[in-house]
């Protein structure tokens, strides 16, 4: 199992089914059940999928009477884009670089470098 925060999260995001979850979560609180309707599978399977997200920290899981909603925590999602930020500025400043050598290319500039 993941040992470190980061790692709980992605490695619960790496499922479709659970970011399919997450998804229905972000549109508010829902039973298990009700989570458990688009896809085939069992109960059980859906409640140990939940299990997975609330270890992750990606859900809070509450009761009220006999309801049991779920509801997203976004929180480790924030620590998840924090991360990925430093990867966005990346491709963007290569991208940044390509578009200037096209530039040149399509300006006959002969400065540009030849493949």
């Amino acid at each position: 199992m993941a040992s470190d925060p980061l790692s709980t999260t992605l490695s619960a995001l790496a499922d479709p089914t659970r970011r399919a979850i997450l998804a229905r979560l972000a549109l508010g609180e829902a039973s298990v059940s009700e989570l458990a309707e688009p896809f085939e599978m069992s109960l059980p399977a859906v409640s140990k999928h939940l299990k997975v997200l609330q270890r992750a920290g990606l859900i809070q899981r509450s009761r009220s009477a006999q309801w049991r909603p779920c509801r997203l925590d976004a929180g480790p999602l924030r620590d998840v884009a924090g991360w990925l930020e430093g990867y966005r500025r990346f491709w963007e400043a290569s991208l940044d670089r390509l578009d200037a050598y096209l530039q040149q290319l399509q300006q006959g500039d002969p400065d540009a470098p030849k493949s």
